[in-house]
């Protein structure tokens, strides 16, 4: 369900995705309206959902994580409940920093940071030998090209 957005909502999300720690009241200042219906408004994108969460950017390397990885895994059964089962188990591995459900020859596209290649290789036998998996194909990343942590609002941004 798509939410209407005014001029100042969109100014609202561009904002606090370039720096989500500001404060209502300089948040308020950029977009130009007072603080207590900025703040309302802030609140109101939480409540539709709009606004998700709040969160940190981390450096995986800097903190050991020096490999990144994808792993494409092909599953022998595509029934409702075994996509589920494996969805679930991706949950609960913490080498996994995203994942996506696709259409064509692969079920999951997971996104993995491991601190090394061998840890790397122990984390994809495990997933081989996870129940329903027919195969896994993995590709190591050489660097990285792009990282947009954003949502593209220029389509709705008002034209200035």
């Amino acid at each position: 369900m798509t939410v209407r957005l005014d001029a100042v909502d969109w100014k609202i999300l561009d904002e606090l995705q370039r720096d989500g720690r500001m404060t209502n009241v300089e948040l308020s200042r950029r977009v130009g309206i007072s603080a207590p219906p900025c703040l309302r408004r802030v609140r109101a994108l939480e409540e539709d959902g709009i606004i998700e969460g709040y969160r940190a950017l981390l450096d995986e390397k800097r903190l050991g994580y020096d490999l990144t990885a994808f792993a494409m895994v092909h599953l022998t059964s595509q029934a409702e409940a075994d996509l589920a089962a494996f969805e679930a188990r991706i949950g609960r591995w913490p080498l996994v920093r995203a994942a996506w459900m696709l259409s064509g020859e692969v079920d999951f596209l997971m996104l993995c940071v491991a601190p090394d290649l061998r840890t790397f290789q122990a984390f994809v036998l495990e997933i081989t030998a996870a129940p329903n998996v027919r195969n896994v194909k993995t590709a190591l990343t050489l660097k990285r090209a792009k990282d947009a942590p954003v949502v593209p609002l220029e389509a709705g941004l008002p034209k200035t």
